[in-house]
């Protein structure tokens, strides 16, 4: 069932779901997968709520539109599969996080070890046609998952929301910084990761701001990769 999401999130979605949109959104991408290879497969569409539980939500890291080549989306913004090789942006996230927390610079760029940790890796769009960049926007995408950061800012518990480049910095229209915590800065992408994401050390401002909540910090560094038998 690709459109079934995990039970905490349908049952905080239950309203969203059941929207003449959501409806229309799931036609629309089930003919693009009829007529033509979409990305990520079905099966990963909602992994991002599947690794991270809605009461697990400590951090919300938003991206844009999934990766479009061929291997890499599987339904975690910014993350590839273990041995697939990390996309620019990717390589610029894990070059300031070794600049930020001194960590080694890992063997893959699977981020499933952060979503594990509450830390919830949404795109804003959740499918995209194969080699075609943002071929799935304004199809209903970006409504659901301003539903989902909303739902996020509604958990009485602080949340440190991370949002990257101006597209994602817009969110924070939806959220309560009186009661959350924002860190924002540049894209990671090379086109702009020189104009203010390089040096902005997210993840030590992430930890630090949920200590201050009271909550545990995020374990960063990413574990390398089980060698294969």
């Amino acid at each position: 069932m690709p459109w079934q999401l995990p039970e905490s999130w349908s049952q905080i979605l239950a309203d969203e779901l059941r929207q003449p949109y959501f409806s229309r959104l799931q036609e629309f991408v089930d003919g693009q997968r009829r007529e033509s290879t979409v990305y990520p497969p079905a099966e990963d569409m909602f992994q991002a709520f599947a690794l991270t539980p809605y009461e697990q939500v400590r951090v919300l890291l938003l991206g844009q539109d999934p990766y479009h080549d061929q291997g890499q989306a599987h339904g975690l913004c910014f993350s590839v599969r273990p041995g697939v090789p990390a996309p620019p942006s990717l390589v610029n996230i894990l070059r300031e996080l070794r600049d930020d927390l001194g960590c080694e610079f890992p063997d893959h760029g699977c981020l499933a070890a952060w979503a594990r940790q509450g830390v919830l890796l949404l795109n804003t769009v959740l499918t995209v046609r194969a080699h075609e960049p943002n071929s799935h926007r304004n199809r209903g995408w970006e409504r659901f998952t301003d539903a989902v950061i909303r739902r996020v800012q509604d958990k009485p518990q602080p949340v440190v929301f991370v949002l990257w480049g101006q597209p994602a910095r817009k969110k924070a229209a939806l959220i309560d910084p009186a009661r959350h915590t924002i860190v924002q800065s540049a894209h990671p992408s090379p086109l702009s990761a020189r104009r203010g994401f390089f040096g902005s050390r997210p993840f030590s401002a992430v930890n630090r701001a949920l200590v201050r909540h009271g909550l545990a910090p995020i374990d960063w560094p990413l574990p390398a990769l089980e060698p294969r038998s």
